[in-house]
């Protein structure tokens, strides 16, 4: 389960910028997550249970805003969104694509609380 080194990484960015700016408390973590990241969101979601315990973060809400898979067509020059099994051009079905998008995960936004 490669998402509890994945949230532990994260509690170490979160704790960082926690401490950078004075904050006791963390309200919110955002993350943009493709479905072509790797990463399963349930698990992530069970991961980030246990790794925030007694940080920073212990009573922070997990946010995941999913990305679309995009690609963009080196044949026609157009750029559309694909399925994850299926990364062809929709304006021209050619298969020669490349990814734009869909493979990220991202710290997008972090909430810091500096009242108790």
């Amino acid at each position: 389960m490669h998402e509890l080194s994945l949230c532990d990484d994260l509690m170490r960015q979160v704790t960082a910028l926690a401490a950078e700016h004075r904050a006791r408390r963390v309200a919110s973590i955002t993350l943009r997550m493709g479905p072509l990241s790797g990463v399963e969101p349930d698990l992530l979601r069970n991961a980030f249970e246990i790794s925030r315990a007694g940080s920073v973060a212990e009573t922070a809400e997990l946010l995941i805003e999913p990305q679309p898979v995009r690609v963009r067509c080196r044949r026609c020059g157009a750029e559309s969104e694909a399925s994850v099994n299926n990364l062809l051009c929709r304006a021209c079905g050619a298969f020669e694509t490349a990814l734009i998008s869909g493979d990220e995960l991202i710290l997008a936004r972090v909430e810091l609380l500096n009242e108790e």
